[in-house]
């Protein structure tokens, strides 16, 4: 699998973009208050107790002299499930199983499949938020700024993926819950994603994260990028 079928929006996925500044502000009176330990504790805490999730979500992309905007919701089942269904596109989906990572859209010629221990994808470092999260160990240079509507950005160095990813920052309100994702890959391009409407332990079906190709629609199993 090339690097470029593993981003979102640049082929077959079509992963997150808020202004650098938030990252320079000066820390406001609360955020003095509140230490990036404290903080990080927080987010661990608030998704380590979850045994589900579904929230809604805008997808936005910049890179390669391309922008794309989409939306959908996102399924999070533990462990390890992960389902992306987008009413725009309609027909987009990313589904990872547990054992598998699925790609396809409506329309498309194949179903792209690749094993989940071998995903690179960017929606991949969201994996953590149903495992047990500890985001000080996750990310390098963990700092804390404020941000707007009185909540926080953390942002740090993804480990291990050094080479792919410059820098992964969480918007997260005070008491721990992430709002919005951004990430910045090595060539410059930037997906963001924002959550909202955010459903804890919410009733999934565990059959939600089964996937049965169309019809007639070949199955090709991908290889990651060396």
């Amino acid at each position: 699998m090339t690097a470029s079928l593993l981003r979102p929006g640049r082929l077959l996925l079509g992963f997150f973009a808020l202004l650098s500044c938030l990252c320079t502000q000066q820390p406001s009176a609360s955020a003095q208050a509140l230490t990036v330990h404290d903080l990080a504790q927080r987010v661990d805490r608030h998704y380590n107790q979850l045994h589900s999730l579904k929230a809604g979500f805008s997808e936005n992309y910049e890179g390669l002299g391309m922008k794309r905007a989409e939306s959908g919701t996102l399924l999070l089942l533990k462990p390890g499930r992960m389902k992306w269904v987008y009413s725009a596109p309609a027909g987009k989906l990313f589904l990872l199983d547990g054992k598998f990572a699925w790609f396809y859209t409506r329309g498309d010629a194949q179903v792209q499949r690749i094993p989940a221990k071998q995903l690179d994808d960017l929606r991949s470092p969201l994996r953590f938020l149903l495992g047990h999260t500890e985001l000080e160990k996750e990310l390098g240079n963990l700092k804390m700024s404020s941000a707007p509507n009185g909540r926080f950005t953390l942002a740090g160095q993804p480990k291990g993926q050094e080479k792919r990813i410059s820098r992964l920052a969480l918007t997260v309100t005070a008491d721990g819950m992430i709002t919005a994702i951004e990430m910045e890959e090595a060539d410059g391009a930037i997906t963001r994603f924002t959550f909202s409407g955010e459903e804890p332990n919410t009733a999934v079906p565990a059959d939600t994260f089964h996937f049965t190709p169309p019809p007639g629609v070949p199955v090709v199993d991908a290889l990651p990028p060396v």
